[in-house]
C-alpha cells in the first residue's frame, strides 16, 4: 500500500460535556496538528498517490470551516461532544465528500483509504481510520 500524508492545523474553541472531562468542561481553547494520509494500492500513471498540492487545499479548505469558532455554537454539533476523535471522524467525511466531488483530481477516485490524526499535544492524538 502506497500513501502520502500532509499536515495542517486549526485553532478551534469549545467545552466537553461529562464529568469525565474535569475542568474541559469548561470553555477552552485547542490548537490541533491535522495529518492526513491518503492510501492506495497503486500508483498512477504518473506514478503518484494523489497530488499533494489539492490534497494539502482540500484539507485546509476543511480545516477552515472549524478554525477559528466556538464549536459549541456550531449547528451541526448542537448535542455532541467535540472531542478529539470526535473531530478526526468529522475532518475525515469532509474530505473524503471532496475527493467524491472530484476536487483532489480524477486520480484521487483510486484512494482507497485515509486517516486522519489530530494531535492535541506532544504526547496525545487521535485518529479515524476507514476505507473510502
Amino acid at each position: 500500500m502506497y500513501s502520502v500524508q500532509v499536515r495542517s492545523h486549526m485553532m478551534i474553541a469549545h467545552s466537553l460535556r461529562g464529568e469525565v472531562f474535569g475542568p474541559a468542561q469548561r470553555t477552552h481553547g485547542a490548537t490541533y496538528i491535522v495529518d492526513v494520509e491518503f492510501r492506495r494500492a497503486d500508483l498512477d500513471r504518473d506514478g503518484i498517490v494523489l497530488d499533494i498540492g489539492r490534497a494539502t487545499d482540500a484539507v485546509n479548505d476543511v480545516l477552515r470551516g472549524l478554525s477559528f469558532r466556538n464549536l459549541d455554537d456550531e449547528p451541526a454539533f448542537a448535542g455532541r461532544n467535540t472531542t478529539t476523535e470526535f473531530l478526526a471522524h468529522v475532518v475525515h467525511e469532509r474530505i473524503a465528500a471532496a475527493i467524491r466531488r472530484g476536487e483532489l483530481g480524477s486520480t484521487a477516485q483510486s484512494i482507497e483509504s485515509m486517516r486522519v490524526t489530530l494531535h492535541e499535544s506532544h504526547v496525545a492524538s487521535a485518529s479515524y481510520d476507514a476505507p473510502l
